[in-house]
This record gives C-alpha cells, structure tokens and sequence, in this order.
C-alpha cells in the first residue's frame, strides 16, 4: 500500500514537472528574442568554463608528459660556459684563482660511487656534425650517452639493440638512431647492422629508437632532447673518436689563436654556436642521475652540489636542477592563469544570473492576469513557482547548452592558434551543465516566489 502511494506521489509529482516545463517552454517559445539575449551571460560564462576546464586539463596532461620525459626522479647537472665580460681591473694580490676541471666524466663516476639514494646515472655529450649515407647530406647532432641514458629518458627501442657492456666500454663505432633519421636515410632497407657516415667517422646501427612527438616549447623550457633527429653513440665512442674537450689538440690551439671579429666588410661574425664551442672546456655538456625515491631527490641535488664544488676547487662553474621543482613552477603559473580565467567565468555567469533575475521579475509584472486567472482556475502556489522556475531554468540550461558548444569551439581555436594543450573531458561538460542549471535555479527562485505569492483577487482586477 506504501509503495503504490510512494509511486502515485512520484507519478503526480512528475506530471507537474511536465507540465510547468511545457507551460515554460510555450513561454519563453513567445519570447525567443528577449530570451535568447537573457541567456547570452550564461552563454559566455559557460563557455569561459568549458575553456579554463579544458586548459586546465591540457596544462595537467602536459605536464603528465614531461615529467614521463623528464623522469619524476631525475637531476640533472649542467656547466656554465657563460664568459663573464667587462672591464680589466686590478686583482687582489691575496686573490689566488683557482683551477677547476669543468664538468667532467669522473663527476659522473663520483656521483654513481658516492651518491647510495642514485640508482642510474649518464653522462651527456652533444656534438653539432654532418650525417651523410648514399648521396644524402644533411646537419645533425650526435649524442654520446652511457646505456642506462634511455631508461632515464623512457626512451624505448623499435628495433634493434642496446649498447652492450662491451661496447660501451671499448668505445666501438656503433649507434643508435633516432626515428626521423631512420624515415630520411633508410628508407627502402632495415637500417640495422647498415652503415652511416657520422663526421668522417662510419658508425654501424644497431638500434632505433621508437617515434616520439617532443613539443618544441618543451625542448626550450626543459631541454628534452628531440630522439627522432638525433644519433645516438656511447660516451666511450665520443670521446675516443669524435671530441674529448678535456685534451688540448692542435685544432684547439688554431680556434683559440685565430682573432675573433665581431663586424667588419671582409669578415663573418662568429656565430653563438660556434663561440659556444671554442670557449667550452667541459668534457660532458650534462650529467643526468635518478634518485630512488621522490622524497630524496631535494637532498641527493643538494649533496650534490656540495660534492661537485669540492672536486672543482671550490668554484662554481656548474648548475644542478631539478626537473620535478620546475615542473612544478610551471604547474603553478599555469594554475594562475586557470584562477584568473574562473574569475572570469564567475563574472560572467553572476551578470548572466542577475540578467535571468531581472527580465523573470518583468516577466512576473507582465502576466499578473495570467497568475490571477491560473489561480482562479484551481492553480496552487507551488504550481505558480514550478512555472515560473522552470521558465528561469529553461532559459539557463539553454544558454548552458550552447555555451557547452562555444566553449568547446573556443578550445580547439586557442589550441590551434595560441599553441596551448587543451583538453575537453566530460566531466567539465557535466560541471558546466550543473553550474548553469543551479544559476538558473538561484537567480530565478526569487521571481517565481514573488510571482506564487500573488494575491489573485488583485491580480484579476490588474490593469
């Protein structure tokens, strides 16, 4: 018997509901124009909701990305070739200049030796040279690396091999290619065990590496290498037979006498590349070291910091980062932006809310009469308020609707002209949704009140 009563309640209750939307809809039906422009707040403030989600959720994704990229656990050491330039003046004679061997493949070794909280540790070594296979000529840039550089970077193979143990070791003319450099120079053949001219050195591959996309504000930002360009060889291999910038060649002494010419007619000006190298005496361009755990990873850079400046002599001529800190710098200025655009978005709907309260208290005042013969006819004031709510509610959720539409829209332009990640997912859809069916609901509770309060007597006799 409770049951039956429960489901007459529910019955009758949703034939009222029925009932005042398809009164509300008739309604606003009468009205498009005003109730269309009533809805533009919520249009564009469900919009700007749907847009600071979806930039919200890309900036998170993004981030996602380069902390796999990165490594969550990585640090990372780098030199500082900066030439401090100024004016002479007089030293100190109590002032004793100090040695310092530059960034170098010992520091390397120290690190994995004395460091217990590192698990994996590789040095890094860029070399800008030619590639040439089979007529094809072209710039590129050969990395040595010792192997445990592609479980730091989650760099995984499509096929082929690792260095093995010995060949790092040796110094062997192998390598390992990138998948761009595979697509340009074998592109008919299997390029493993094939050989590539590398410089004037002929390296055999044994490896390629799996494509992977590297944006380019994360190659300038975080300086994440782009794998697919480059050529990748062991550290041994380097410094045997390419470039060792810790030995003093006769070319070092012919860059470092030749003059420098900063302008004139006859000359060319020397690039900051070029610069670069001649006045780079570290051996290792980086160090990268994972730490066991996150929790470690503040106090491993801190010792080593400390470790680094004793085995330089004290001088600083080094920098030791941490890609997590600086992902989440990022995650913060991101997040910034994200407030300010909420902010937005909160204006927008509170004008759009306030526009919806305004024209349902004039609509209120137009159809006195229309309240007064409804209650005449047997209509109750809960009635009156459904009605009158569901005509808020209506034109809320339809600017809702079409903000959810816009709001995507502008998404993919700003990803597409702006350069920003952005994500739509359906939970902001749902939220967007929510949020202007409840503005909806609060700005339009005071005029169906106002309008279920009616005397009906006064409303017949309304002029």
């Amino acid at each position: 018997m409770e049951s039956q009563s429960a489901a007459t309640r529910i019955a009758v209750l949703l034939s009222h509901v029925a009932f005042s939307g398809r009164t509300a809809l008739e309604a606003v039906g009468h009205n498009r124009l005003r109730a269309g422009l009533t809805s533009l707040g919520i249009l564009f403030g469900v919009a700007s909701v749907i847009a600071m989600l979806a930039i919200g959720k890309g900036a998170e994704r993004e981030i996602l990305e380069q902390m796999v990229l990165l490594g969550a656990n990585n640090v990372m050491v780098s030199p500082l070739v900066e030439q401090s330039e100024g004016e002479v003046q007089e030293e100190s004679a109590k002032e004793v200049k100090r040695y310092t061997p530059g960034l170098t493949y010992e520091d390397a070794h120290a690190m994995r030796a004395q460091l217990p909280e590192v698990d994996l540790v590789s040095a890094e070594i860029v070399l800008n040279t030619n590639v040439t296979r089979e007529g094809r000529h072209r710039s590129g840039k050969l990395v040595g690396v010792d192997p445990d550089y592609f479980t730091l970077f989650n760099l995984q193979l499509d096929r082929g091999d690792w260095f093995s143990q010995p060949q790092a070791e040796r110094g062997l003319p192998v390598a390992i290619i990138g998948y761009g450099v595979r697509s340009r120079f074998f592109t008919t053949e299997d390029p493993i065990g094939r050989p590539i001219k590398v410089g004037n050195v002929w390296l055999t591959v044994i490896g390629v590496l799996e494509d992977r996309r590297v944006s380019s504000e994360s190659v300038a930002d975080l300086g994440i290498r782009d794998a697919n360009m480059d050529i990748y060889v062991p550290v041994s291999t380097m410094l045997l037979r390419f470039r060792d910038r810790a030995r003093i060649t006769q070319r070092d002494i012919e860059m470092a006498s030749r003059p420098v010419f900063t302008s004139g007619e006859d000359t060319e000006e020397e690039s900051e590349e070029e610069r670069a190298e001649r006045t780079n005496r570290n051996q290792l361009d980086r160090i990268i070291a994972r730490v066991s755990a996150p929790e470690y990873v503040s106090a491993v850079a801190g010792v080593t910091r400390r470790m680094l400046e004793r085995r330089h002599n004290d001088v600083i001529d080094f920098e030791v980062t941490v890609p997590e800190l600086l992902l989440k710098q990022q995650q913060r200025t991101k997040a910034i932006f994200n407030v300010v655009l909420g902010a937005i978005a909160s204006i927008s709907l509170v004008v759009g809310g306030i526009g919806i309260m305004n024209i349902m208290l004039a609509s209120v005042l137009e159809r006195i009469r229309e309240i007064g013969v409804r209650r005449a006819v047997g209509a109750t004031q809960q009635e009156i308020l459904m009605q009158f709510l569901s005509e808020a509610v209506l034109i809320s959720v339809a600017g809702g609707v079409a903000g959810i539409i816009l709001g995507a829209l502008f998404s993919a332009g700003i990803e597409r002209f702006a350069g920003i990640t952005t994500l739509v997912s359906y939970p902001s859809v749902i939220v967007a949704f929510g949020v202007s069916f409840a503005v909806g609901v609060g700005f339009g509770i005071i005029p169906a009140y106002r309008a279920a309060r009616q005397d009906p007597v006064a409303c017949l006799r309304y002029e």
